[in-house]
C-alpha cells in the first residue's frame, strides 16, 4: 500500500487499484447521511432499518440523476475541448466515466427524490415523511461529500488573497487565470452551508417540531441549500452555461422562489383565521 496525491493504492499479486479519496468522501458522505437519516426515521416513526434499504435505491438515483445534469450542463472548460452535450449522445460510454466530467448535484437531487417515490411507492410507506427524513441525511452527505473537490482541486473560486485562500496547481486552473495562484475555497463555503443548513433543519425538530407539517422540513433543506448555491455561483469559475446564462444558479433561483411560495402558502393556510376578531 502506498499513498497518492489523489488515492491510495493497494498492490495485489503484482496487479494494482487505487482507491480515490474523492469516492471515499463521497461514500463516507452516504453512511453519515444514512446514519443521521436512520436517527430521524427513528424518531418521524418510522423504521431504521428502512433507511439503508432505501439508500440503495437513492445512490442510484442520484448518480444517474447526476450523470444526466452534467451531460446536458456542461462547464464551458469541457466544450472548450469538445465534450460537450452532442458528444456524449453521440458517445454513450462516455457518459459512464464519471471522472471525465463530473456529477451535479441538482441532477443528485432530482434523480434521488425520483428514487425515493419509486422506493416508498413499492413498500408502502408515506412519501412525504422520507423526503423530511432525507433532508437531514442530504445536508450532512453534502457537507463531507464536498471535501471530496479538495482533493480533487475543482470547485473553487474566483481568485482572492484572504486569508483562508487555497493554492491550486497549474495543472488544474482553468483558461484565463493560469497566472493566478490563490482562490477562494468555494467546496469549504458550500460545506459549511450546508452544516448550516442542517442545523436549522435538527433546531426546527428540536423546537417547533409540533408547527412542522409532512414535507415542511424538505422544503427548509431546499430553501435554504438553494439560497447558499445561488450566492456562492456568484464567484465560482467555470460555471455551467446553457444559452448564455447560468444553468445551476438559474434553477436555484426557480427552486428558491417556488419553495419560498410553497411554504409560505402552508404556513398562511395552517395559522388560524382573526380577520373576524
Amino acid at each position: 500500500m502506498r499513498l497518492l496525491p489523489t488515492g491510495i493504492e493497494f498492490l495485489f499479486f503484482g496487479m494494482s487499484f487505487v482507491l480515490y479519496y474523492y469516492g471515499l468522501l463521497l461514500m463516507a458522505g452516504v453512511v453519515f447521511g444514512g446514519w443521521i437519516a436512520s436517527l430521524m426515521a427513528g424518531k418521524m416513526g418510522e423504521k431504521k432499518e428502512q433507511t439503508w434499504d432505501l439508500m440503495i435505491w437513492l445512490i442510484v438515483g442520484g448518480i444517474v440523476g447526476a450523470r444526466l445534469w452534467h451531460v446536458f450542463t456542461p462547464s464551458p472548460s469541457l466544450v472548450v475541448n469538445g465534450i460537450d452535450t452532442r458528444y456524449y449522445l453521440t458517445h454513450p460510454l462516455a457518459m459512464l466515466n464519471t471522472r471525465n466530467g463530473g456529477l451535479g448535484i441538482p441532477g443528485a437531487i432530482i434523480g434521488g427524490v425520483i428514487a425515493l417515490y419509486f422506493f416508498t411507492r413499492r413498500n408502502h410507506l408515506p412519501f412525504g415523511t422520507w423526503l423530511d427524513i432525507s433532508s437531514f441525511g442530504l445536508a450532512l452527505g453534502q457537507a463531507i461529500g464536498r471535501w471530496g473537490n479538495y482533493v480533487n482541486q475543482e470547485l473553487y473560486g474566483s481568485p482572492t488573497d484572504l486569508p483562508w485562500k487555497i493554492y491550486i496547481d497549474p495543472a488544474h486552473r482553468i483558461s484565463g487565470f493560469l497566472e493566478k495562484e490563490y482562490y477562494h475555497p468555494l467546496f469549504l463555503y458550500e460545506s459549511l452551508w450546508n452544516l448550516l443548513n442542517l442545523a436549522v433543519l435538527l433546531a426546527l425538530y428540536r423546537f417547533a417540531k409540533r408547527k412542522m407539517k409532512t414535507g415542511d422540513y424538505f422544503l427548509v433543506y431546499l430553501l435554504n441549500y438553494s439560497l447558499g448555491r445561488f450566492l456562492l455561483d456568484f464567484i465560482r469559475l467555470d460555471a455551467s452555461m446553457v444559452g448564455g446564462i447560468n444553468a445551476n444558479q438559474t434553477f436555484m433561483a426557480v427552486v428558491f422562489v417556488v419553495s419560498a411560495l410553497v411554504l409560505a402558502f402552508r404556513i398562511k393556510t395552517r395559522l388560524p383565521d382573526h380577520a373576524s376578531d
